[in-house]
């Protein structure tokens, strides 16, 4: 037999559709598994970051692993770094269901979180904002003095 004759299995090509099909499906998982932050420098060193480079933050409230206790006007000045798709947990990051439904980021059990005033990557505004939120360090949270305010986080 001869490998020209097409009969041989290991002489088969591939159909080109199948390559750029293969090609999709590894670039979709790769999306699906992609961590969903980065370390970025800041003024205040290496943190956390979104693709865009704006940095994440920790709020102290959020005391039990994989519970996000930021609602309502809090979700305004501490907006979730949210879930897109069907993510899954992978290493230190979870996936967090949020009382509304919706999914959120932790890293380390801690849920994630924009802060309002960060208007441009690497800014750092949020951080120690009436001591209740911490920058996300990639080693995980720092410890803290903490300081409860009527339950509700107020932005000065």
């Amino acid at each position: 037999m001869n490998a020209r004759d097409g009969n041989n299995p290991s002489s088969r090509s591939v159909p080109p559709s199948a390559g750029v099909a293969l090609s999709l499906g590894t670039t979709f998982a790769l999306a699906q598994t992609a961590e969903p932050a980065k370390v970025g420098d800041t003024s205040k060193g290496k943190v956390l970051v979104d693709a865009k480079g704006m940095t994440l933050y920790t709020l102290d409230r959020d005391t039990a692993p994989n519970k996000s206790t930021c609602s309502g006007q809090c979700a305004i000045n501490w907006s979730p770094l949210m879930v897109s798709g069907d993510a899954k947990d992978a290493g230190n990051w979870t996936v967090v269901t949020r009382d509304n439904g919706s999914k959120q980021w932790a890293y380390k059990g801690k849920p994630l979180y924009f802060c309002k005033d960060d208007k441009k990557p690497g800014d750092t505004d949020g951080d120690n904002r009436i001591s209740l939120a911490s920058i996300a360090l990639h080693h995980g949270p720092r410890p803290r003095q903490r300081v409860v305010d009527g339950g509700d986080f107020i932005m000065q």
